[in-house]
């Protein structure tokens, strides 16, 4: 399989640590969701190689060995999409797949939305379209699954929570939402902890939540997405609903949605083999496996 190295990338003014995979003329862009690391990529990144792309998989602001300015206001999301063009911009390349998970699929709706730099396709694992969350957060139900969103508003206490006993709670996050909790065996749960045990990480992490609460984004995302889109959904989600797809459809104009049972939100970690299958077959312009109907 192809082998995946670690470089840095200047873009938008601060110091990305990018694991890559690949060459070419075509850019697959992955950003992970919190509390999570480029490593989350790992079986996606050659996936993506083998089909042509320059894959890379960026540890986004706060995270891994990327700068980690200091203060909520850095990660608010116009910052985060500003990240995302400057990546763009320093691959040099003009084709772009933007794939995104949780807080990562967050960004990457936004930046379709926006309209911010032409992308060919988008991918979106575990993260409802900015406008369905907006709805379903109203519910009883989805206000008790991101429960954790209103605590991460508190100062030190998350940052304390999380970090103690060797980031012990962030282990916890992985393996007790997931369904095959053998998909993170220790060695995997040790790459997360000791990204969250880096000075000033937890503090950026918790930032991202921070900032959408206190700062939310004022421009205005004007019609539907015209991007050809593909959502790839673990339906055993603890934080997020199935539901809050309904009218997904009102919202992205070519949109095919694939539903994984049996599957956590850690859906492209704990279902490699379907998702990849899922996405190689929608990268070739192909009708992509429906696992939900099986």
């Amino acid at each position: 399989m192809p082998e995946i190295n670690t470089e840095f990338v200047e873009a938008n003014g601060l110091r990305f640590e990018v694991h890559m995979c690949g060459q070419g003329e075509r850019l697959a862009l992955c950003l992970h969701g919190f509390p999570e690391h480029a490593f989350s990529w790992r079986a996606q990144l050659p996936l993506l190689a083998e089909l042509g792309y320059r894959a890379w998989a960026p540890n986004l602001r706060g995270y891994g060995e990327t700068s980690k300015p200091e203060g909520v206001a850095h990660y608010a999301m116009g910052n985060l999409l500003d990240d995302v063009a400057g990546l763009i911009d320093a691959s040099g390349v003009q084709e772009v797949v933007l794939i995104g998970h949780d807080w990562g699929g967050v960004i990457a709706w936004e930046f379709a939305r926006r309209k911010i730099r032409h992308l060919t396709k988008l991918v979106i694992m575990n993260a409802p379209h900015p406008t369905l969350f907006a709805r379903g957060i109203r519910s009883a139900a989805q206000l008790r699954r991101s429960w954790y969103v209103f605590f991460f508003q508190l100062p030190w206490l998350p940052e304390w929570v999380f970090g103690r006993n060797g980031a012990r709670a962030i282990a916890a996050a992985f393996r007790g939402m997931a369904v095959d909790k053998s998909r993170f065996p220790e060695e995997v749960l040790a790459v997360y902890r000791r990204n969250a045990l880096r000075p000033g990480a937890l503090r950026a992490m918790i930032n991202y939540y921070r900032a959408a609460f206190r700062k939310p984004s004022r421009a205005v995302a004007r019609g539907v997405i015209s991007t050809p889109t593909l959502v790839i959904w673990g339906e055993e989600d603890a934080a997020l609903g199935k539901e809050l797809n309904n009218g997904l459809e009102e919202l992205v104009s070519t949109c095919c949605l694939r539903y994984l049972p049996g599957v956590s939100h850690w859906v492209q970690q704990e279902a490699p083999e379907k998702v990849n299958a899922i996405l190689s077959a929608w990268l070739r312009d192909e009708t992509p496996p429906d696992f939900a109907s099986e």
